[in-house]
């Protein structure tokens, strides 16, 4: 039993060696996707391109609020027939902006989920060549690590190949 857990012991050494003498050979580095995708002059240009568009929806709606509580106010000085009426106005421009708020956050959801894939997109495509272009073995994303040497993370390289080349535009 001492012989065999000795001739396993001895194997397992080995295995662990020839492992350790091979992955000194690998050429590995990390990237931390978040901050790359928050450096990305791409990313910064087009949240303020979907900011630009809330703010003007906010006006939109803002118009639209102003003008039922115009009617709200003026509810008051009509008589019970008038009243009726004017209330019918009111609840049909009150489903109105209720229509309005709803279209306005699906369509601006979309555009975010949108541009959100179609940086995560580029920026996977440039880190992939990033890798075959320098001989990387493995490229790792922050988010999947514990722990990593500093010396390993090509994060800023990542970033200053992507605001370059891929017309990311000035840098802000």
């Amino acid at each position: 039993m001492k012989r065999v857990l000795t001739v396993l012991f001895v194997t397992v050494l080995f295995f662990a060696g020839a492992i350790g003498a091979y992955a000194k050979e690998l050429k590995v580095a990390y990237v931390d996707i978040d901050k790359v995708f928050e450096e990305y002059n791409k990313t910064k240009e087009e949240y303020k391109s979907l900011d630009d568009k809330l703010k003007a929806k906010e006006g939109e709606r803002k118009k639209m609020v102003d003008e039922v509580r115009r009617m709200k106010d003026e509810l008051e000085l009509l008589s019970d027939k008038g009243k009726e009426e004017k209330q019918a106005a009111i609840d049909e421009k009150i489903n109105a902006l209720s229509e309005f708020d709803r279209k306005a956050k699906s369509e601006f959801q979309k555009q975010r989920m949108d541009a959100i894939k179609n940086i995560s997109g580029e920026i996977e495509k440039v880190i992939q060549e990033y890798g075959k272009n320098n001989g990387y073995d493995f490229l790792f994303s922050s988010r999947s690590m514990v722990y990593g040497k500093d010396e390993y993370d090509i994060t800023g390289e990542i970033v200053k190949l992507l605001n370059t080349k891929t017309g990311g535009g000035k840098k802000q």
